[in-house]
């Protein structure tokens, strides 16, 4: 991929900002489809054509069918993603905003990167002071002010979303090489699984109104775009694209104040500014 232009260590960072900017502009969308459809119409959609642009390339490329530990890999994140996505919307769902997303984000950032310091090593020490940086910048872009509005605060339900997705992270790392599409497949297969048989068990509302599913059609496809970037960044530095790709809240405030007017407070703009910071040293750091 970018290898052959950039050095190892500058493509990881390329990619890992590719996974941010298309997780970004997913769940941005995302967002969007949630307030015309059911949330779990949403997540069998969007996952379901995540599934289906997969296979159609595995066919393609002639990838090798998972088989042995990689297929156990593969099924295992797959379940932690479907407890991540679920604790997470569940806690944005019933808990303060201000408390879930920012614990989230943070240890879906964290977990990975300490898992790729204990396997990879210590990175240099500008790239580190660039990852605390980039966790700042996680926290003040996701954080809204609070309200004392008798909601609990959602913090074990944002701890599971963040420590399952963080170990997904970790768990899609450890895949082998030679597989590109079909781990992504797999997961999305057992999370379309997951959430079919919540639908079915709760007889919850599912579908989706027809003018929606040109936007679900994007959104899988994006999402999958940036799975696919993550999933080559990650095997090259578990740390750095763990911290790099979890800047993707940037990229859905910037998109929500462009795209839909809404009011970016002085606080996000400085996690805006803190996350290019963060890239730049990330980025030099890695090309010393």
């Amino acid at each position: 991929m970018l290898e052959g232009f950039l050095s190892p260590s500058l493509a990881v960072v390329a990619l890992s900002l590719v996974a941010a900017g298309s997780w970004g502009t997913s769940d941005f969308g995302g967002g969007l489809l949630g307030r015309r459809a059911p949330m779990l119409g949403v997540l069998v959609a969007t996952q379901g054509i995540g599934l289906l642009i997969a296979l159609a390339i595995i066919v393609a490329r002639g990838e090798p069918i998972l088989h042995g530990n990689d297929l156990l890999l593969s099924v295992v994140a797959g379940l932690g993603a479907s407890v991540g996505v679920g604790a997470l919307y569940r806690g944005l769902a019933v808990g303060r905003m201000g408390v879930v997303a920012p614990v989230a984000a943070v240890l879906t950032a964290l977990t990975p990167a300490v898992a790729g310091i204990v396997l990879d090593g210590l990175p240099a020490i500008v790239v580190l002071g660039g990852m605390g940086l980039a966790i700042v910048a996680v926290v003040v872009v996701s954080a809204a002010p609070g309200h004392d509005d008798g909601r609990p605060s959602g913090l074990p339900l944002a701890i599971l979303a963040g420590l399952t997705l963080g170990a997904m992270s970790v768990l899609i790392s450890r895949i082998g090489d030679e597989y590109l599409l079909a781990p992504l497949a797999m997961i999305r297969a057992v999370q379309v699984a997951v959430f079919v048989v919540v639908i079915l068990a709760g007889r919850q509302a599912w579908r989706l109104p027809r003018s929606t599913w040109r936007l679900a059609a994007f959104v899988g496809t994006v999402d999958l775009v940036g799975n696919i970037a993550f999933l080559v960044a990650v095997r090259q530095s578990l740390a750095t694209a763990s911290v790099l790709s979890s800047l993707y809240p940037v990229i859905t405030v910037l998109l929500a104040a462009t795209i839909v007017r809404e009011r970016m407070t002085r606080s996000h703009a400085a996690g805006v500014v803190l996350a290019g910071i963060a890239i730049a040293l990330i980025a030099g750091g890695s090309s010393i």
